[in-house]
């Protein structure tokens, strides 16, 4: 029987990869770059066959064209690269992919799959970060955080559990590692809504999320000056409570929080706590164990990582 050994969740910025020259509190910087690579050895420490990465899209392999709400990568997976992410295609591991979703469809949690995925930072940050030099084949399972609605974060615990269970039935001894890739709090520049766009800035984000398929490239230059140009929203005592109910085992806390909540309380940009919501439930909500927090402003972002035993 296959069976999940540790879960991880971890903060995700391409400003660490872009801008850390440009970080005045390098302290703050290096206890998140320290932290990531304490929870990489212990994702080595446990000889992962595969790892289920839990992530994002920001609008580099899901438009407005076709948005679900979770989507598992079956296949072929491509990293897009952005913001000096791994690029290219990643090892994966078809057949236990396959598996979970035909597990989770058939239990009723309804997950879209793709054959050929593309993936962005969302993803790929975690491969760069967390499984460097492992060889670790990945699943990526996407969740939609920003193109409202959004799922439900009762939908997201059912879909963590839905994993366990789906690993659980797989005939074999692999030994799975799950890893949430995104969070905590910040606030992006984006508008609240993609279907009232307000200014220019917002009214071209609209477009490259509309028309970015096959072309995301040609939005990159302004789409990234707009995210950089913004100004810092972070919410430490969001992140610090939501990290102290991590290592308490009591997530399930946020089990029906509404995405408005979410939004008030940790910026749209905290949407992203469902990847850690899918993860934890997957552990059972067990007690964890939170390895660092770091409010980055100069990377607009609130960084967290922590590790779950089962």
């Amino acid at each position: 029987m296959a069976r999940i050994v540790l879960g991880v969740g971890a903060s995700h910025s391409t400003l660490m990869n872009t801008h850390w020259d440009q970080v005045a509190g390098v302290d703050r910087a290096e206890r998140f770059r320290d932290a990531l690579g304490e929870a990489r050895e212990a994702i080595a420490a446990v000889q992962p066959d595969v790892a289920v990465i839990v992530g994002s899209n920001h609008f580099r392999g899901f438009w407005l064209d076709l948005i679900p709400a979770f989507t598992l990568g079956v296949d072929q997976v491509v990293a897009a690269g952005d913001g000096g992410t791994p690029k290219g295609p990643q090892r994966t591991d078809p057949p236990f992919a396959q598996a979970l979703a035909e597990d989770l469809v058939e239990h009723g949690t309804e997950v879209a799959i793709s054959a050929k995925l593309q993936i962005d930072h969302g993803q790929s940050h975690a491969v760069q970060y967390l499984l460097r030099d492992l060889d670790v084949p990945i699943v990526p399972l996407v969740i939609n955080v920003f193109a409202t609605p959004l799922p439900l974060m009762s939908r997201c615990v059912e879909l963590g559990a839905g994993i366990a269970r789906a690993i659980r039935a797989i005939e074999d001894d692999r030994r799975v590692v799950v890893i949430a890739s995104g969070g905590l709090s910040h606030q992006l520049p984006w508008p609240s809504r993609w279907q009232d766009p307000a200014g220019d800035d917002e009214e071209f984000l609209v477009e490259a999320w509309r028309e970015g398929r096959g072309a995301w490239e040609k939005y990159d230059k302004r789409r990234r000056e707009i995210i950089v140009g913004a100004r810092p929203t972070l919410f430490p005592e969001f992140d610090e409570e939501f990290l102290a109910r991590l290592g308490r085992g009591e997530l399930r806390h946020y089990a029906d929080w509404s995405s408005a909540r979410i939004g008030a309380a940790a910026g749209n940009g905290g949407q992203e706590v469902r990847t850690w919501m899918t993860m934890a439930s997957a552990l059972g909500f067990a007690p964890g164990r939170a390895l660092a927090y770091s409010p980055m402003p100069e990377w607009l972002t609130g960084m967290g990582v922590a590790v779950i035993e089962p």
